[in-house]
């Protein structure tokens, strides 16, 4: 349903973008962007929504009001705060640990159906008919997939692995960091996840979106990003793009507004392991379709 100025009107049955891929890909600057798009609501991450009980990561009063009223409509989710349904349905590394299988079976109903509940919690809260969530994880997106109650949109965010290498190579950042070989690993788990969940998605309601081509040129990236949605917005103005109360994100979301100018990303350090060990991955990411670059 859209609305005179062609944006999502609030609907009972919410659109829900999801971004997922490796963390260090420019997910939150790409969430604040479409959130300041007409009928849009930036979440941030909602991985964090039960690991924190309800509690965003800032302290502010806005996001104290906004999250506090979304929590209220959350009847019955208080048995899964903690960590326990992250740890065992989301986080990649579930797979491969039996001793959770038990346990990811006995969650799953039950964490889905607080999933759908969060999901039109946060579009009826926001009056929004449309709600990005960047949580990254392809499991979670997984379980996405099986919820009736919402209209979910894939978009698969990836970086020239070696910028993504050299962010987690960091020690001067307040973030935890990973070694090459292991970011590396990291990356391989996650392509591999995120492309077998992006590829069982219809094909209308996914898309591939490399970083690199939407901060060169935000527009087009996000006018492709709403016609996924259904949406005929106009792309906001980048000079002063409201954060919004998102529940978690990386260290952007402490800014009131940011300004995003179009540029080529920076080259990155490069590391020969790195590009041994992705070129597989370069390879496979071409073929992905649709890609947004295809309409830039």
């Amino acid at each position: 349903m859209r609305a005179a100025d062609g944006s999502l009107a609030p609907v009972e049955r919410p659109r829900v973008i999801y971004v997922m891929g490796a963390g260090r890909s420019g997910s939150t600057i790409f969430g604040v962007t479409l959130g300041n798009c007409d009928g849009v609501f930036y979440a941030g991450e909602l991985d964090a929504w039960l690991v924190r009980a309800g509690d965003p990561q800032l302290d502010g009063e806005q996001q104290r009001r906004f999250w506090g009223a979304v929590r209220a409509r959350m009847e019955g989710a208080q048995p899964l705060y903690g960590n326990a349904a992250q740890r065992c349905l989301e986080r990649s590394m579930a797979l491969f640990r039996p001793r959770l299988w038990r346990t990811r079976r006995r969650l799953r109903g039950e964490y889905r159906g607080v999933a759908e509940q969060l999901y039109r919690a946060v579009a009826r809260v926001s009056g929004e008919g449309c709600v990005v969530d960047t949580s990254h994880y392809p499991l979670r997106a997984r379980e996405l997939q099986a919820l009736d109650g919402i209209d979910l949109h894939l978009v698969y965010l990836v970086r020239d692995p070696q910028s993504v290498v050299a962010s987690f190579n960091r020690r001067d950042v307040a973030q935890y960091s990973k070694s090459t070989l292991t970011t590396n690993v990291y990356l391989w788990l996650t392509n591999m996840l995120a492309t077998l969940v992006f590829l069982r998605h219809p094909r209308e309601r996914r898309l591939l979106v490399r970083y690199e081509d939407f901060i060169a040129n935000p527009p087009a990236t996000v006018r492709r990003v709403l016609q996924l949605v259904g949406s005929d917005a106009p792309p906001p103005a980048l000079d002063a793009l409201a954060v919004g109360v998102p529940f978690q994100g990386n260290r952007l979301i402490r800014a009131g507004s940011i300004a995003l100018r179009p540029q080529a990303a920076a080259p990155p350090r490069r590391s020969r392991i790195t590009a041994l060990l992705q070129l597989p991955w370069a390879f496979m990411l071409r073929r992905l379709h649709p890609a947004a670059a295809s309409a830039v």
